[in-house]
């Protein structure tokens, strides 16, 4: 859970801004996005693979 103080002197705007800061970095919202549906074990493994798979050719190709 992400829980700010509102600091002496700080807009409600700032604290805000604040917040999402956090929850960016603390890589909750992707979290959600990845949790809002369910996804199949098999399809997790094949995203992986391809994932994986780019990456080589990027690599390859700096080289």
């Amino acid at each position: 859970m992400v829980k700010i103080v509102l600091r002496e002197r700080e807009s409600i705007q700032e604290a805000v801004r604040r917040l999402r800061k956090i929850v960016e970095r603390s890589g909750l919202k992707l979290e959600l996005r990845r949790r809002e549906r369910y996804e199949k074990p098999s399809d997790v493994r094949r995203r992986a693979r391809l994932r994986a798979i780019r990456r080589a050719k990027a690599q390859s190709l700096s080289k």
